[in-house]
């Protein structure tokens, strides 16, 4: 899978946003219609939630430019100076926004692994097929960490409001609507939706998600 640019991911998250609006609207109108489906009729934590997935899809697929850019350069992936970088940043930010940091530590470290993981695959399979090989040469320090900085940002944001659902024994069903939603928005192949399965692997804190 190529490198989706943002406005590729914005414009196809609008839409699905935009259908679950008129089905919000729709089940709301109408008094004998059935309950609707977990984020049909969102919550502010629901709708929280909703973000925080699509801002890890959006860090998945941000490791296929992650990939290019080391494979051009023959950097490995493993960069355990940049992860701490970015462990140490997170931990940070969420004492200042109150979450608990030890929680955010692994949600974090479910990104990097993530993220290692799609850039694996992608050049194992660049090495067993060379016609898949990136032609571009995306630079990690001007093109690809600001932009993984400023989703992290915005990640740790969204934890913070839908804590009151990651919390509760609502949260496996709202999170597994919003995955699927999701990876059917973006057309996620199983490298990417593998990735976003293993990001958000801790992000529900209750006994039924086995946190």
């Amino acid at each position: 899978m190529d490198a989706f640019p943002r406005s590729a991911i914005l414009l196809a998250l609008a839409c699905a946003g935009v259908a679950a609006t008129v089905a919000c609207g729709y089940s709301n109108g109408t008094s004998s219609a059935q309950p609707s489906p977990p984020s049909a009729c969102p919550t502010t934590a629901e709708q929280a939630l909703r973000t925080l997935v699509r801002l890890v899809a959006e860090r998945v697929i941000a490791a296929d430019t992650v990939a290019a850019a080391k494979w051009n350069t023959a950097q490995p992936i493993e960069n355990p100076a940049r992860e701490k970088t970015v462990l140490d940043s997170a931990v940070s930010q969420a004492a200042k926004l109150g979450i608990d940091q030890a929680f955010i530590q692994r949600i974090f470290e479910d990104q990097i692994t993530a993220n290692k993981i799609v850039q694996q695959t992608l050049h194992t399979q660049w090495r067993t097929q060379p016609a898949q090989q990136p032609n571009r040469h995306p630079d990690l320090a001007t093109e690809v960490r600001p932009l993984l900085d400023r989703v992290d940002r915005e990640l740790l944001v969204a934890i913070g409001q839908a804590q009151p659902l990651l919390f509760s024994s609502r949260c496996g069903a709202v999170l597994d609507h919003e995955k699927a939603a999701t990876a059917k928005a973006l057309s996620l192949d199983p490298i990417h939706r593998g990735g976003l399965d293993q990001a958000l692997a801790h992000i529900c804190q209750n006994p039924s998600r086995g946190a």
